[in-house]
């Protein structure tokens, strides 16, 4: 990783070669990424009918350690970490006392307790590296035994990612790939360079990631891209995790936005015992919310974007947090925030028409279930 201290900006190993392929690179999240190479339609229908490869070097690792590292984390996320195995992860959000959303993240389960030793990986979002690792660091008590360590600029970060996924990386991987189940991982060889590869991604198709040093980035990349996968910028990987239904934190999460909000009850386990936000988090169960985040198809060829205004019989009832057009099902489709703080039930049922201001007219939407399509993802296998 290089990191320009003049412009603080931060570049991933693969920067030149990007630039050599055409990728049209942006400024995301103080880094510089390739938003696009052959287009982003194009892309994004590679990555659902085949396979594509991405660079994902830009997200934060931080590893925890130790053996109060299971208990601190316990405190600070809201899923329950006691019940994974090694090798493990699983999705969770970590709240703030108003029980906000800092962050939604992915950890994985390293080492178990018979090592006497404690080991997770926390895998978080680019904008959000600086804040977890604070806030993770401003809640170890003196007295217990827990080590952090910031990644991020020592780990590269690829995704595989499509239905042909295992059939593309199978060639390159010693270990058979039917034996990773959906969010495991495990320590092997791609390519003959040592990676951590996991059954997970964001696109809702079936895919790997793989995590490994990064003086070995270019000579992994281009070993993949020989044999055809082509590169995928974040422009796809956009339109994919919203078709998946999957949130984009400073979108459809954010600090002021609680996970009972955004559909995410599923990740607080309020059984586990204590952890940041509970109390805020069990008055929103117990009161009911007056928020929530709901999914919606655009019924004319109109598209979407952050910031639109939801209607329904002309009154205002909530924003557009993601929109785009959605290659697959070649119409508009987004989620938004919508508010019902004045009655006792939510009234927002799917198949309802609301409708969503554009450049000051209103266009038909339908409320709709998430996800917006199924993709080849192997949920539980």
């Amino acid at each position: 990783m290089i990191t320009d201290v003049n412009s603080n900006k931060n570049f991933t190993p693969l920067l030149s070669l990007h630039q050599k392929e055409g990728g049209k690179l942006i400024p995301f999240a103080g880094w510089q990424m390739p938003v696009e190479y052959s287009g982003i339609i194009q892309e994004h229908r590679q990555v659902r009918k085949d396979a594509g490869l991405f660079d994902l070097s830009h997200m934060g690792e931080i590893q925890v350690s130790g053996k109060d590292a299971l208990e601190l984390l316990q405190k600070l996320a809201t899923n329950d970490l006691s019940l994974l195995q090694e090798g493990q992860a699983c999705y969770t959000v970590m709240c703030h006392e108003k029980g906000g959303i800092l962050d939604d993240l992915i950890v994985y389960r390293l080492q178990g307790k018979l090592s006497n030793l404690d080991e997770y990986l926390l895998v978080v979002n680019a904008s959000n590296t600086n804040k977890i690792l604070r806030w993770i660091k401003d809640h170890i008590s003196a007295d217990k035994e827990v080590h952090i360590q910031d990644l991020t600029h020592e780990t590269a970060l690829l995704a595989v990612q499509g239905p042909n996924s295992q059939k593309f990386l199978q060639e390159f991987c010693p270990l058979d790939l039917n034996s990773i189940r959906y969010y495991y991982g495990t320590q092997t060889e791609v390519a003959k360079i040592s990676c951590f590869l996991s059954r997970t991604g964001y696109t809702g198709e079936d895919g790997f990631e793989l995590y490994f040093n990064p003086k070995f980035a270019e000579q992994l990349w281009t070993t993949l891209r020989k044999k055809g996968v082509p590169p995928i910028g974040l422009g796809a990987r956009d339109t994919l995790r919203l078709e998946a239904g999957y949130l984009l934190y400073g979108n459809d999460i954010s600090e002021e936005i609680s996970p009972l909000t955004a559909g995410l009850s599923w990740v607080v386990k309020f059984g586990k015992g204590d952890f940041i936000g509970k109390q805020s988090l069990l008055k929103q169960k117990e009161e009911g919310i007056s928020q929530k985040l709901i999914a919606f198809t655009m019924e004319n060829r109109s598209i979407p974007r952050k910031g639109y205004r939801l209607f329904l019989n002309s009154e205002k009832i909530g924003i557009t947090t993601s929109g785009t057009f959605s290659p697959t099902l070649e119409k508009g489709i987004g989620l938004g925030i919508v508010e019902f703080s004045q009655m006792k039930e939510d009234p927002f049922k799917t198949g309802m028409k609301i409708e969503v201001e554009i450049r000051g007219e209103k266009h038909p939407a339908l409320i709709c279930k998430k996800p917006f399509i199924k993709g080849s993802v192997k949920y539980g296998s």
